[in-house]
């Protein structure tokens, strides 16, 4: 059987010509900033969009038990039917 090389692994290069260029370093720095902002704000959005969501839903919540409340048939059905403590 062969030996195992169990040498250290060499050192990566701390040069900046080793290191692949990235986007970041390939756009203009106005360009990221803009793209930046772009993001801030298609999340301020969402977020809008998210709450006028959780709003309405949290509206039709509440007229549906408003009207649930002045239907008697519904009050019959989902009251409790022990009188005697009411006495």
């Amino acid at each position: 059987m062969a030996k195992k090389n169990r040498g250290r692994a060499p050192e990566p290069r701390a040069d900046a010509a080793s290191k692949p260029a990235t986007l970041k370093d390939l756009l203009p720095a106005e360009l990221i900033d803009r793209l930046k902002n772009q993001a801030g704000d298609l999340r301020a959005e969402q977020e809008r969009v998210r709450e006028a969501e959780r709003k309405r839903v949290e509206d039709e919540r509440k007229a549906e038990q408003k009207r649930n409340e002045s239907n008697m048939e519904y009050l019959l059905d989902n009251s409790k039917m022990d009188w005697k403590k009411f006495k």
